[in-house]
């Protein structure tokens, strides 16, 4: 798997999903928002560790959970109706392709 191809994904929905929180109303934008931003934070430092670590199968096994987390806190934000249906589909693609990634990557250091 090329490893900066999950980087790019991550770094291009990292733009969306920002621009998405900016449309949260005040009183969410400090809550929900900051949640949704540290899940996503969160994610991204588990990759870039995976990436650069030799022993991967932990790290990456933390983060396929931070994505699960991320896609929680996505469905919320669109169920309360502070995302747009649209916004929600890309994002929901994009975390989408990013957990086959990550599963596609695990399976290859299982194989190890």
């Amino acid at each position: 798997m090329d490893k900066l191809t999950i980087i790019t994904k991550i770094n291009d929905m990292m733009d969306d999903l920002w621009q998405g929180i900016d449309q949260y109303p005040r009183r969410e934008k400090f809550a929900l928002g900051q949640d949704t931003k540290n899940a996503f934070l969160e994610l991204d430092q588990l990759i870039v560790s995976a990436v650069k670590k030799y022993y991967k199968k932990t790290t990456l096994q933390q983060a396929d959970v931070a994505l699960f987390v991320l896609k929680q806190f996505i469905r919320l934000g669109y169920k309360r109706g502070y995302l747009s249906t649209k916004r929600y589909e890309r994002l929901s693609r994009n975390v989408a392709e990013i957990g086959c990634m990550i599963g596609g990557w695990i399976k290859s250091q299982n194989a190890k």
